[in-house]
């Protein structure tokens, strides 16, 4: 019987560094180019990428359900168009193929030199063509927070929130793979209480800790998704920086919600890691109260046991990690995101992209935000240098790991990583 692709006991031949987030247990799916050849979807084994295009024209990969040239796509939408179902049987076939015991690829040193690519010599390319982004609020610690800082600690959370995940509509055009710049952005804001607005670049530029999840096509405009399938309609994870400028979000947000504030930008990992990957790492969902409507409940363990970190690292300076925290503290899991979205009858497609909101712990180092860990610039955040932060500033480059761990094997994401350069001057 051929070991299930979870297996701890799992080994490759391709060597895999210790402590790796990319042993032969996770096989995530990316888009990568090498040498000025146009991009193609990988998975990727230690430090070693594996382009899947190679051994698509090698025949390895017949017998999918996915034909060839949609190994050959520049996005991961053509591969995800055909299902959950080919996509884990692709999982499947990948794992044999890179166990130690199979020599079928091993020995093919041809084929070995043409489909392993070192990952220093690649180019990561956002992983899908994002057709519509949905922002969640889905950490009750981060929604606790933020309104005691605007409001108080007896009406902290709005009415609605313990009933419904609530969302709203981004930005797609703006996600950008990590590695790539974000411009300070510039808009309108009150430099105090009492003032009248200004406008000019943010002051209180901010990241996000998020997890997102990709989905595949849901149901025709007009069905729902139930708690029940919403997995099924799940490739999987990325880690997810949602830039934020507090400023301009305090002054515009209300009565629409994010505008400007938000839409400049937000930075998503290169690779997918795919949901089946994580079932080792299923926790129970938090208990909810009140009780949740029918519509939105849903079996004991659908949150995942993910270590989360942040870190600042100041131009030429050292790195410093500011915040650990986990994707088990949200409130409301991916499947009743995915089931509240769908509700109406809103159709969702393969691609499409939804993230967590911001993730914060009860403990103050968990908390997944500038604007909470320095309590909205009131509590600054030292570093290494002596030098201090209450929000980001020109130079800093912000990255976000995360990894789970359990019987010996370490599934992880890699990171998101993004440079903050100056606002662009009008011309």
């Amino acid at each position: 019987m051929a070991q299930h692709p979870n297996d701890p006991s799992l080994r490759s031949w391709i060597p895999v560094p210790k402590d790796s987030d990319f042993p032969i247990q996770n096989l995530p799916l990316g888009i990568a180019a090498w040498n000025g050849e146009p991009p193609v979807p990988c998975t990727r084994i230690g430090d070693t990428v594996v382009d899947l295009s190679i051994l698509a024209d090698s025949a390895m990969l017949d017998g999918l359900d996915i034909p060839r040239e949609a190994f050959l796509a520049p996005h991961l939408n053509a591969i995800m168009a055909h299902g959950k179902t080919a996509v884990r049987a692709l999982r499947e076939r990948l794992s044999e193929l890179l166990r130690a015991d199979n020599t079928s690829f091993r020995d093919d040193n041809t084929l070995r030199e043409d489909a392993l690519l070192p990952l220093d010599q690649v180019v990561m390319h956002l992983p899908v063509q994002v057709g519509d982004y949905t922002d969640f609020y889905s950490s009750r610690q981060h929604a606790y927070n933020v309104g005691v800082m605007f409001r108080d600690p007896a009406n902290a959370l709005l009415p609605n929130w313990l009933h419904l995940p609530v969302g709203y509509h981004g930005r797609s055009s703006s996600i950008v793979v990590s590695g790539t710049p974000i411009h300070r952005p510039m808009g309108q804001y009150k430099p105090a209480p009492d003032a009248a607005p200004v406008f000019g670049a943010s002051r209180q530029l901010d990241f996000e800790l998020e997890v997102a999840f990709i989905t595949f096509d849901g149901k025709p405009l007009g069905q729902r998704i139930s708690t029940a399938e919403a997995e099924d309609h799940i490739l999987g994870l990325v880690l997810f920086n949602d830039w934020s400028a507090r400023d301009i979000q305090a002054w515009e947000y209300v009565p629409l919600g994010p505008f400007l504030g938000k839409n400049f930008g937000s930075s998503m990992s290169p690779w997918v890691v795919l949901l089946d990957a994580l079932e080792p790492f299923r926790v129970s969902s938090p208990q909810q109260d009140p009780e949740v409507l029918p519509y939105l409940k849903q079996g004991p363990k659908h949150h995942f046991d993910i270590g989360l970190e942040v870190s600042i690292t100041p131009e030429g300076g050292e790195e410093n990690v500011i915040c650990r925290s986990n994707l088990k503290h949200l409130y409301w899991s991916m499947a009743q995101q995915l089931a509240h979205h769908t509700v109406n009858g809103c159709n969702v497609r393969a691609g499409d992209v939804m993230a967590s909101g911001t993730i914060s712990g009860e403990e103050p180092g968990s908390f997944g935000s500038l604007l909470e860990l320095s309590w909205k610039g009131t509590k600054p955040i030292a570093l290494k240098d002596g030098a201090q932060r209450t929000f980001i500033q020109d130079g800093d480059t912000v990255t976000i790991r995360g990894h789970a761990a359990a019987g010996g094997v370490r599934i992880g994401f890699g990171e998101v990583r993004g440079e903050v350069l100056p606002a662009v001057p009008f011309a």
